[in-house]
């Protein structure tokens, strides 16, 4: 891209996280198909570098953990051959809630005849939009936070879902916040419908083991948010390719990130053809040849010039947006998948050491 200069940039690589040794949550996301899992799995691989214990945690119902590390990952830490110290998992929300539905069952059950508590927490998650994936993240956080890891790397489901996931913290607040005005108000009505429930038990009793759970997840919630909302141990990794549709995308999610507080201060834009070249240099090359080239080369190389004219654009587009405030790290476009672990070792230098775009 020799039409940009990049000295008075924000350096085009990720070396700001791998320096910011305060950092404990590193979100990945963007559209689908334009790369997040790669990223992430590179990431992990420079961190691991820096770190003690680096986690990466996937989001995203559709697992690529496994594929990307040609190894079986499950609900469970599992340690990456090829580390000492990096380790994944792959969680499911929906899985995650019926699981702690299933533990508020045992926990409130003394006999055969009581799912009182479980009964009541069922209907409050019916009857609140979003609750149910709310109080299932709060779940996966927590268990996040009991485990032992200097940083958690987020791949994270496209757009949309991961714009949801970030809001979570905010819904439930507004949830509980809700139903503790309502046993404000009410007092002991809460107590006895949770008994009826329950088909008859004492209904202070229901009444304190809700609230409690309620007032638990609330604290898990609230420590969340304020993490999500600290620089200094949260921050948002943007992932793109050149296109239209995903740079509008990438618009769309830095704004988005902003209403939640959530700093974001890194874009990477991937399936890039000859970062360190402009189309103006290869189209000089191309017309000097092209009487020279065979037709299918030249048809080949026609359509090669007219991605690369298209993504140049997009790519001017990005730094005329984000250049000034952000780091953009440009990720070559290779001739092989990034599958494997010495592969992703390899790739993920790209991250660290940037593209001369003076070149």
């Amino acid at each position: 891209m020799a039409d940009i200069d990049d000295m008075d940039l924000p350096d085009p690589s990720l070396k700001n996280i791998i320096d910011q040794e305060t950092l404990q949550w590193v979100f990945v996301g963007g559209k689908g198909g334009v790369g997040k899992t790669t990223t992430s799995c590179c990431l992990g691989a420079q961190l691991a570098k820096h770190r003690k214990k680096v986690l990466i945690v996937s989001t995203d119902p559709a697992h690529n953990l496994s594929d990307a590390f040609c190894q079986k990952i499950g609900r469970e830490p599992t340690p990456i051959n090829g580390f000492d110290n990096l380790s994944a998992m792959e969680i499911d929300a929906n899985d995650d809630m019926e699981e702690m539905q299933r533990s508020m069952e045992e926990a409130t059950a003394s006999g055969d005849d009581d799912t009182g508590l479980s009964s009541l927490m069922a209907e409050l998650t019916s009857s609140i939009p979003g609750i149910d994936e709310a109080m299932s993240f709060s779940e996966l956080m927590k268990q996040v936070q009991q485990l032992d890891f200097d940083i958690v790397v987020f791949d994270t489901a496209p757009t949309g879902h991961t714009l949801r996931l970030l809001s979570f913290p905010t819904i439930l607040e507004k949830a509980l916040g809700k139903v503790m005005d309502l046993k404000d108000r009410f007092g002991g009505l809460i107590g006895q419908a949770s008994a009826m429930f329950g088909g008859g038990q004492n209904p202070g009793q229901m009444q304190d083991m809700l609230l409690g759970r309620l007032e638990e997840t609330r604290a898990v919630i609230n420590k969340v948010n304020d993490a999500f909302q600290d620089p200094a141990l949260t921050t948002f990794v943007c992932v793109c390719i050149p296109e239209f549709l995903s740079i509008y995308e990438t618009e769309r999610l830095v704004q988005e990130l902003s209403k939640f507080g959530i700093d974001s201060h890194n874009i990477i834009v991937n399936q890039v053809l000859f970062p360190e070249k402009d189309a103006e240099e290869l189209g000089e090359w191309f017309d000097a040849n092209q009487a020279s080239l065979p037709k299918e080369a030249q048809e080949i190389c026609s359509k090669m010039m007219a991605r690369k004219r298209m993504q140049d654009k997009y790519i001017g587009q990005c730094f005329d947006l984000y250049g000034d405030d952000f780091h953009v790290t440009l990720m070559p476009l290779l001739d092989y998948e990034v599958r494997g672990v010495e592969k992703l070792k390899l790739f993920s230098e790209n991250l660290i050491d940037p593209v001369d775009l003076e070149e």
